[in-house]
């Protein structure tokens, strides 16, 4: 999607005289004002989006209003900042006979997230990482949450392991070889080839993911893979929570739960 490096594009000193030779240089502009947003999770305002991109106010302006429209950005009230919206991520989401996995597990998602009042995510392979697709936050008044479109290592967390054990062997050697070595981000992640082979083992066994604070100290998390008609894995829907509120006891019983969810999802994207 991407015209060119999105660190750069809008920042080059000879964006706008290069947009200017394309066939639709307002298209280029568009996603010079739209990368340039995406590299601020915190949003931009009118006037910092016409300082990054080098556009006129009133281009700006119309893009800034005509995406708005569109529902691919949101203006913040409080310090009216323009955001992404999940928009993007929706129609680029990965589908199964024509079907939108985001859209087909809303309705799961939403049950499991009701029944378990925590924060419950869908999670997809992308690139050699995890990316949250979707996510409904918990009901609780703490609640651990992430970001859609955020990134995560596979093998740190439940969504990723849930995905790597149901991958068919090659991709996952493969998949292997170019993420080694692996990080230890505290001290339970499955850091070495063979713990990790242990654990996705135990994950095939169960039919469900566990992370006992292998990403981050503090978060443990469960999840099940979401696998098409052939068995393979196009995502996976978790449960995250603080330590305290999920027990290594209570494993098995959001285990089944993400199960169920993920079943549903299924259903629907074959249906």
């Amino acid at each position: 999607m991407n015209l060119a490096d999105p660190a750069t594009l809008s920042s080059s000193p000879s964006f706008l005289q290069e947009s200017a030779e394309l066939p639709a240089p307002t298209v280029a502009k568009t996603m010079a004002v739209l990368e340039a947003i995406a590299r601020h999770s915190s949003g931009l305002t009118q006037s910092e989006v016409v300082e990054q991109t080098g556009c006129s106010a009133n281009l700006v302006f119309r893009v800034l209003s005509t995406l708005t429209s569109l529902g691919y950005l949101s203006r913040q009230e409080d310090d009216r900042r323009y955001v992404l919206t999940s928009r993007l991520l929706e129609i680029s989401s990965p589908r199964v006979a024509d079907k939108s996995l985001a859209r087909c597990a809303y309705q799961p998602m939403k049950q499991l997230r009701n029944r378990t009042r925590e924060t419950v995510q869908l999670v997809i392979p992308s690139g050699h990482k995890g990316m949250v697709l979707e996510q409904l936050s918990g009901l609780e008044a703490i609640q651990v949450t992430g970001q859609v479109g955020m990134r995560v290592p596979l093998y740190s967390c439940a969504p990723g392991k849930a995905i790597l054990a149901f991958m068919p062997r090659q991709q996952y050697e493969s998949w292997l070889t170019q993420v080694s070595p692996l990080k230890q981000f505290t001290a339970n992640t499955k850091a070495t080839p063979a713990a990790l082979e242990r654990d996705l083992k135990q994950v095939r066994q169960r039919g469900y993911a566990e992370d006992n604070e292998e990403g981050i100290e503090g978060i443990r998390c469960v999840a099940a893979p979401i696998l098409n008609a052939y068995q393979l894995p196009v995502g996976a829907v978790t449960v995250m929570s603080p330590l305290k509120r999920l027990t290594q006891r209570q494993f098995a019983e959001v285990g089944q739960l993400c199960i169920e969810a993920a079943a549903q999802i299924r259903n629907e994207l074959l249906s």
